[in-house]
């Protein structure tokens, strides 16, 4: 509850507000199937439109149900965790169908626009017209706000997902021949991937206990001081498992950098080719 009324007061809304909000829903609340209407009206001029619902209508009745369920619970302004969770249920619903933002703003920006009209076109109707519209406007913004957070969020989940899969996939280390272990490395190589390929290859060596490990380092473009240096962590980790650890494919412009940053590789056996 504590984060609920943080969040209020970031965008101020107030008793005030709320009692305002819901005052004017007993007036709007009339008036909800015209303004979802002319919200369709309008995303039928968009490529979303033809995307979700062109094929499906009986796609298009149902969330035009739950579009005025929304806008029910929207002037009910009962904004404790359920109000917030099925807000955040809205987000998960439109990063799971790959809704793009834009047109998420924008009609969220039309629906603003129509309901204030509606207050300007009714003003006799209102105690304070210009008060209730801009109690209504901030909490069209803590909506939007609540969805493409959740949208965020779940999206951030999704690239973590990937990039985990691809990490994965980015460090085989593979036994090649009785007692050898070859990682070819490609690409980026960072401090979070070195400290992935510490793990996986330590993990093989105690599996399949070989005697030599060779690390190909001949697609990696360029290496930094605090690479190099985890690069060496992990020959000497496996030498305390009893494996010799061999760099391949050092090309001279690693060598430079190697040497020009006054990295110490010790007794660590390094190679121009893997051949």
């Amino acid at each position: 509850m504590k984060q609920i009324i943080e969040i209020l007061d970031k965008f101020e809304i107030n008793k005030e507000d709320v009692q305002r909000i819901r005052d004017a829903g007993k007036i709007l609340k009339l008036e909800i199937d015209e303004h979802i209407s002319g919200f369709y009206v309008w995303l039928a001029k968009h490529e979303a439109y033809k995307v979700f619902f062109a094929n499906n209508p009986k796609r298009l009745d149902r969330v035009v149900d739950l579009q005025k369920t929304h806008w029910m619970q929207f002037f009910d302004a009962e904004l404790n965790e359920a109000w917030f969770a099925s807000r955040k249920h809205v987000g998960a619903v439109h990063a799971h169908i790959d809704l793009p933002n834009d047109i998420y703003f924008a009609g969220m920006s039309m629906s603003g626009e129509s309901l204030v009209n509606r207050i300007r076109n009714s003003k006799d109707k209102f105690t304070d017209a210009d008060k209730t519209a801009n109690s209504i406007i901030k909490l069209v913004f803590l909506d939007s706000f609540i969805v493409i957070e959740e949208i965020s969020r779940i999206q951030k989940e999704k690239i973590a997902a990937s990039s985990k899969a691809l990490l994965e996939m980015s460090t085989p280390v593979t036994p090649i021949w009785e007692g050898i272990l070859l990682l070819p490395l490609l690409g980026i190589v960072d401090s979070t991937r070195t400290q992935d390929i510490m793990s996986k290859t330590l993990s093989q060596i105690a599996a399949t206990r070989a005697k030599v490990f060779v690390m190909d380092i001949s697609g990696v473009g360029s290496m930094d001081t605090a690479v190099a240096n985890q690069l060496i962590r992990i020959t000497k980790a496996t030498q305390l498992m009893g494996c010799e650890t061999i760099i391949s494919g050092v090309s001279p412009s690693i060598a430079r950098t190697i040497v020009e940053l006054g990295i110490n590789i010790g007794e660590i056996r390094t190679t121009a080719t893997l051949r």
